[in-house]
This record gives C-alpha cells, structure tokens and sequence, in this order.
C-alpha cells in the first residue's frame, strides 16, 4: 500500500505548531533542525489527512498542515490503525514506526488552547529514522506492515524416521496464526521437523539467528529421558535468559500434573531471536504457548529499542 505526503513541516520549539517547508532531511538524529529531533524513539511525527478532516469538523473551522504538531501529513491510510515496527519506505528513506499516539498536556500544550484540541494523542504516530532520506509534498511512502517470522523445530526420532506425523510443530503453529490473527499482526512460520540430534538443531539455530528470525520454538527433547537433549543444547546460546515464563508454566500446570515439573523447558533471547523450548505433546505445547505468545510482541518491541509500558 502507498500513501500520498501532503505537507511535510516542522518547528523551532516543542509543543507549538508546525509551519510546512519546502522539503525536510531525515537524519539518524530524525528531522533536521526540528525541535523533536534527537536520538530517542519519537524522532518523526505523522498524522492523517483523514483524522485532520475529522478533528476539522469538531472544530468547526479548517486546520492547517502542521497545526497539531505532525512533521509528516499523509494521505490514504489511517496512521493509527498501524503497529509499533511497521516500516514506510521509499527509494529514498525508512522510517520505522515506533508509538501510537502521545498522552495530551491538555491546557499546558500551546496547540491544545489554540485549537481546542489535539489529534496528535489519539491518531498521531511516531516514527525512527532508519535510512536517511529527504521528504517532500507529492512523495509517496510504501507501507510496510511488520510480519512475524517463526520458525517451529520439532526433534523427534520417530516422528523424522516417518513412524508417525509430527502434531505437536503443526499445534503451534496453528496457535500462533491464530494468536496473531487477532491482533492484527501478520506472521511467517517455518516447521522443521529432525531427530533427536544437537549438530542439526544447532545448524537451525545459528541459521535462524543469523537471519534475524524473531523467534523460535523447539518442540520435543525438553524431559529427562537419555535422548532429551534441547535444553542444553539451546543454553549455550543464549545471551539472556528468561527464567520467568518457564517459571510460571511449570508452577501454573504443575500444581494439577506434578509429572509437568519434569520438563527442563528454558526462553531466552540470542541476538534478536527469542526462542523457547517447548515439550513435545500437543497438551503441553498449547498450555505453553497460551501463556508465550501474549508475551511474544512487547518482547520483540524490546528487543527493538521500544519501551512501550
């Protein structure tokens, strides 16, 4: 999808209005010489024509671009229906979005008492400058909406030696399709399916980690038994655990089924990938995963730079 820039402005001083400029440089810094400006996460403001015109009417009088404090009007899409990590791209410059919306200083914003109003708190976005760029009215941003790439690891002898069909890889990833499905978020997912054997999960982790893949589920090998092997193959490669989710799941279902206790299942975070070892029964993996997944996209915002409490 692309939309349309209408105005590109900016301002001297924070919380005044914007005046439109010819053009703007979007630096690492985000607009230069614009008050927002700096190393931190809302470097570029962007509002919609679209919730101008609806705020017009509130107002019953006719706001100009750069009123309400945006660096970038647009046309064509509804800004704040976006997500944090969605990505507007042209041939010459990204911009990440890193914020829905602002909290309202209400009578100690200068743009607040002179209009009446602000939309920048409700429909406003803010984005990060990741390749530098200039902007101008009449250039066109393509939308990028920002997919999560899973990938599934089942280890399993039998089930790779064709003696019966992997269920509980398939499990997950229904789960997490439909998990994101919610909420909006679109995902890619991969299932590998191996034996019990720690050269070829490290391959497929190194390779997944070195691609940047979001995260990462292994199924299977989580037990004690003499072929349980995923816990410490994945621990080594970890540059930061998170006890706490393993934690929980195994307090939560192991009061009902002590035999839940056994599992060794760790999270952790290895570059950017988070991966979580997971046990191999369909049961297991779906009570797992109801209690990963809602945490799966803060952590992403995190491990992206974004404080999003």
């Amino acid at each position: 999808m692309k939309i349309k820039v209408l105005s590109v402005n900016t301002s001297e001083k924070k919380g005044t209005i914007k005046k439109p400029v010819s053009e703007i440089q979007l630096a690492e810094i985000g607009v230069v010489g614009d008050a927002h400006s700096g190393k931190w996460h809302r470097q570029v403001s962007m509002l919609a024509a679209e919730s101008i015109a609806k705020f017009s009417v509130e107002a019953q009088r006719s706001i100009q671009y750069g009123e309400f404090a945006e660096n970038i009007t647009t046309e064509g899409l509804l800004l704040h229906e976006c997500r944090p990590l969605d990505r507007f791209v042209s041939e010459n410059l990204e911009l990440e979005v890193t914020q829905i919306g602002k909290k309202c200083h209400g009578d100690n914003c200068s743009i607040f008492r002179e209009v009446g109003n602000c939309v920048m708190p409700k429909e406003g976005i803010f984005a990060r400058v990741i390749r530098n760029g200039e902007l101008k009215a009449g250039d066109q941003l393509e939308y990028h909406p920002k997919t999560i790439n899973i990938h599934i690891i089942t280890l399993s002898d039998r089930a790779s030696a064709g003696e019966y069909a992997d269920k509980s890889g398939p499990q997950i990833k229904n789960l997490a399709e439909s998990f994101f499905f919610g909420i909006k978020r679109p995902v890619s997912i991969i299932i590998h399916l191996i034996p019990d054997d720690s050269e070829q999960l490290i391959q497929l982790l190194k390779s997944a980690i070195s691609e940047q893949v979001d995260v990462i589920f292994t199924t299977g090998g989580t037990g004690i038994g003499p072929r349980d092997i995923t816990p410490e193959t994945v621990r080594p490669m970890l540059d930061k655990e998170i006890p706490g989710i393993m934690e929980l799941i195994r307090v939560k279902y192991g009061m009902e089924k002590p035999a839940a206790l056994l599992s060794r299942g760790i999270a952790g975070v290895a570059g950017k990938t988070l991966i979580y070892t997971l046990p191999g029964s369909v049961k297991a993996v779906t009570e797992y995963c109801n209690e990963i997944l809602p945490t799966i996209e803060h952590s992403i915002f995190m491990l992206a730079g974004i404080d999003n409490h």
